[in-house]
């Protein structure tokens, strides 16, 4: 899986991002996420992945943590809020180009996608004046396995670490 990160990696979920949902006729993918209600970066993140194509269903709950139970998401890589999609846990601020490329690619031993913490300028969490952070979106599978997706600055795809 590590070759799909290179250049081309890059070039493909940037091309992917204009592609899916897909053509005319096409369902936009279903995006269900389980949210505080109090918290106003997910209803950022929310409207981005909407911008993006996906039919949003928001479940605000007291609390995300039985959605991340029930999806598998490893503890450490927590962050705001759940979601799932196409059968895929996501976690925390993805952008939707990291989505739309798990959900074109489906790579083999993937459970989902995460960005822990909350970086600065990434989807829902953009801060006037401040300049957006370089951050992994972390792909993981069963148990320990956790490799990078994607790197981005803000919601701009990057090239992988040399």
């Amino acid at each position: 899986m590590a070759q799909a990160f290179g250049r081309r990696g890059v070039l493909a979920a940037a091309g992917l991002a204009t592609l899916l949902p897909g053509g005319a006729g096409a369902a936009a993918p279903r995006l269900t996420v389980w949210r505080d209600p109090n918290c106003g970066c997910c209803g950022g993140w929310i409207e981005h992945m909407r911008e993006a194509g996906f039919a949003v269903e928001d479940n605000l709950v007291p609390s995300p943590a039985p959605a991340r139970r029930m999806l598998g998401i490893p503890a450490d890589l927590l962050s705001c809020h759940a979601a799932r999609v196409g059968g895929y846990a996501i976690e925390g601020h993805v952008p939707a180009a990291a989505v739309k490329r798990l959900l074109a690619e489906r790579p083999p031993g993937i459970r989902g996608l995460a960005v822990p913490a909350m970086p600065i300028g990434s989807p829902g969490m953009e801060v006037p004046g401040e300049p957006p952070e370089t951050y992994e979106v972390i792909a993981f599978g069963a148990g320990e396995r956790r490799e990078a997706f994607m790197r981005f600055r803000g919601a701009e795809p990057l090239p992988p670490r040399p």
